[in-house]
């Protein structure tokens, strides 16, 4: 009689590494604000994972060289590292470089599809609460009120209240907002924050056209993000995402984004090939990359 082979067991969460500290030093955390109904880049409510039926597809490099895993959650995009190792449980870790799953070497891709999905509030939030992080450290504090100042390709814009209309004036770098005197912070932030995210469609456009002309190279499409860890990123079917707050970067550090992301469909890795190809439509990438790396440096490790 042919002996039945024995199960593999269950891989079990290991949920003693969840309550890690997220990050190295202490700081309070500021609870996100509430999603804009006019922002098109507001994250949407985290699906049920019963209701949840999860699309892999390819997703781009990571900026070490490691392949990105993608699970489409819902409406929601969720990009992580896998590695394999011979413990007994799956555990999972954020940091600078964004979700990282550590788990068996028996486990298969659809229980940990599973675990993520019994883990994903958890997993949203703390991405969430990274990316609040991270903009405290890139920025400067910004008082959501008349007269608030904020850097806008790499020069201070002043916000003004009161106007009939949306408008900038690119002589005295003032934003007009058609909003009382009175208005609340929130309502002010989602104001500026739309108008930016604007700009960065507009101006990345055009700089994306500028580059891949030089490079002779075509992308497929190109959207903003609001990734946690990256400022961009390029997939192998040449669909490129470009963090909306590089808006906040003078244009040259902009360029050096966008030149990176378009070598990308040269290389699709960072070894020196890809840094000539990037050199060869903008050579002043060193200086650009130092001023990205400090805000802050751990956003963006390899660029």
């Amino acid at each position: 009689m042919q002996k039945s082979p024995t199960p593999r067991p269950s891989a079990a969460l290991d949920n003693g590494q969840l309550d890690l500290p997220l990050f190295a030093e202490p700081a309070p955390v500021v609870a996100p604000p509430a999603p804009s109904t006019a922002s098109p880049f507001s994250a949407p409510p985290v699906t049920p994972a019963t209701q949840s039926p999860f699309k892999p597809s390819k997703a781009p490099l990571a900026p070490d060289g490691t392949r990105l895993r993608t699970l489409e959650m819902g409406a929601r995009t969720l990009q992580y590292r896998l590695k394999r190792s011979s413990r007994k449980s799956i555990g999972f870790a954020i940091d600078g470089t964004g979700l990282t799953i550590t788990a068996p070497r028996w486990v298969t891709i659809a229980d940990i599809e599973t675990a993520i999905a019994e883990k994903q509030r958890w997993i949203f939030a703390k991405l969430v609460e990274w990316q609040t992080r991270v903009e405290q450290r890139a920025l400067p504090r910004v008082e959501w009120s008349d007269g608030a100042e904020l850097p806008y390709l790499g020069k201070p814009l002043r916000v003004r209240l009161g106007a009939s209309l949306l408008a900038f004036d690119e002589a005295t770098r003032v934003l007009a907002l058609p909003l009382p005197l009175h208005a609340d912070t929130q309502q002010i932030k989602d104001r500026v924050t739309g108008w930016l995210q604007g700009e960065a469609t507009r101006v990345f456009g055009e700089r994306l056209a500028v580059y891949a002309a030089k490079l002779g190279v075509s992308f497929r499409s190109y959207a903003l993000s609001s990734a946690m860890t990256r400022w961009g990123s390029c997939s192998s079917e040449g669909r490129i995402r470009l963090n909306w707050r590089l808006i906040h970067f003078p244009l040259s550090v902009v360029d050096y984004v966008v030149a990176h992301e378009l070598a990308h469909l040269r290389e699709m890795n960072h070894s020196p090939r890809f840094w000539q190809t990037v050199e060869s439509i903008f050579p002043e990438f060193r200086e650009a990359r130092k001023q990205l790396k400090q805000h802050p440096p751990e956003m963006v490790p390899g660029m």
